[in-house]
């Protein structure tokens, strides 16, 4: 079982040891810099990471650039801010491998006052009523903490580069005929500030954004085709249209450090 996890990081160098230090052992952490100047990217490479940079700015693209960097089988997301413990992806990477679900999201269940402020919390509650209209999902949360196979994430051909990627990825899941399951994770204060959700602003700007995604008609019914749980065995890969972004090359792998 291979397994890569995709770390979007726009200066965190204050979270990224506590971050590395639970990535599991034998799985690859690719930190995507989306343009630091705080020193992340140097920090996470000295830390063990692959560092892939991502000059183009916005969560999604950041994430789109790891999913491209990754060559597992399995796929995991987690924020690069210290609020998620990579740690608690094992049980989730588990589920999917074991075939009781193909996508698996991270509910957050807070632990500390101020770990999830009440704009956040509202916006992600609008969301989901949106998401059950659109797609018949009864989530409770949309987190960035999330699990699937690499090659069935390519099949959705994920298109938003801003913050809307993380709920584009769920609703063209559930079109897919994915089964999408949900577990407790807890949620910790945030080491720094929020770029999304630390303002107003920024809260109801990714809501517009991922209002955006729910009015986009469903993708193609080739597009769409429920994915199978078992990987492929005739060696094939999904034909990528997108540049692959730029890698460190020689980087060592979380768990294999010097």
């Amino acid at each position: 079982m291979s397994v890569d996890v995709v770390l979007p990081c726009l200066d965190e160098a204050g979270a990224l040891p506590w971050v590395l230090d639970r990535v599991p052992d034998r799985w690859r952490a690719i930190v995507v810099d989306n343009g630091s100047t705080d020193g992340s990217a140097a920090l996470a490479r000295r830390l063990g990471a692959t560092v892939v940079h991502e000059p183009r700015r916005g969560f999604g693209a950041a994430c789109h650039a790891g999913l491209l960097a990754s060559d597992a089988e399995f796929v995991c997301y987690c924020d690069c801010d210290a609020s998620l413990d990579p740690g608690l992806l094992a049980g989730m990477v588990d589920s999917v491998g074991a075939g009781s679900a193909d996508l698996v999201l991270g509910r957050r269940r807070p632990t500390g006052r101020g770990a999830w402020p009440l704009h956040a919390r509202a916006g992600n509650a609008a969301l989901s009523r949106l998401v059950r209209r659109r797609t018949g999902l009864r989530l409770r949360d949309l987190g960035p903490m999330r699990v699937a196979r690499r090659d069935a994430l390519l099949s959705l051909d994920l298109t938003d580069r801003r913050s809307g990627y993380s709920l584009q990825m769920v609703v063209r899941a559930a079109d897919a005929g994915w089964r999408v399951r949900e577990v407790d994770v807890p949620y910790r204060p945030r080491t720094g500030r929020s770029k999304v959700t630390g303002t107003w602003r920024g809260t109801w700007q990714a809501v517009r954004d991922m209002r955006r995604v729910l009015d986009e008609p469903a993708p193609r019914a080739e597009a769409t085709a429920p994915v199978a749980v078992e990987p492929r065995g005739d060696g094939t890969t999904p034909v990528m249209v997108e540049a692959e972004p730029v890698v460190d090359e020689g980087a060592p792998v979380v768990g294999e450090r010097a």
